[in-house]
């Protein structure tokens, strides 16, 4: 049992982590219950944090989708896989993937193979559409989209 002004120092750091980049409520329970807080006393804690609006998980994937879509160029597997790790929804995942753009979507994935076309040496063009596919599958764009556009990109 945490002592009152220990909780609500853990309770004041936590929000303030909050209020500086967006959490989900599996990072910030990891984190207090890293710091000796039983897991009552950290779903108390995490209760509290919801209420003032500090935790908002829809919020989180919703800028969780779009960072990992338009900074790192990841396809929805990849992006599915990781908010899966942090104990997230389906139906709220779910709802953010089919968010993306599907224009812009192909325009990524198509960048990103003409790019890795371009970086790989003279090899054979079944060599060369392997290293494609492997990549563009580990970025976490789906099988059937990297089959569909790999005509366009290897001649």
């Amino acid at each position: 049992m945490m002592k009152d002004t220990d909780k609500n120092e853990l309770h004041r750091r936590m929000a303030a982590l909050c209020s500086r980049s967006e959490q989900c409520s599996m990072d910030i329970y990891k984190k207090v219950t890293a710091a000796g807080v039983s897991g009552e006393e950290a779903d108390e804690i995490i209760d509290k944090l919801v209420d003032g609006n500090f935790i908002n998980n829809e919020r989180f994937v919703k800028a969780f989708v779009g960072d990992k879509f338009r900074i790192n160029k990841w396809g929805k597997v990849k992006i599915r896989y990781y908010l899966k790790l942090k104990g997230l929804p389906e139906d709220l995942i779910q709802k953010e993937l089919d968010g993306i753009d599907e224009a812009r979507y192909r325009q990524v994935l198509l960048k990103t193979m003409k790019d890795k076309a371009k970086s790989v040496k003279k090899k054979p063009k079944y060599e060369m559409m392997g290293q494609i596919i492997r990549f563009t599958q580990n970025r976490g764009f789906e099988p059937e989209l990297i089959h569909r556009y790999l005509g366009e990109v290897v001649d």
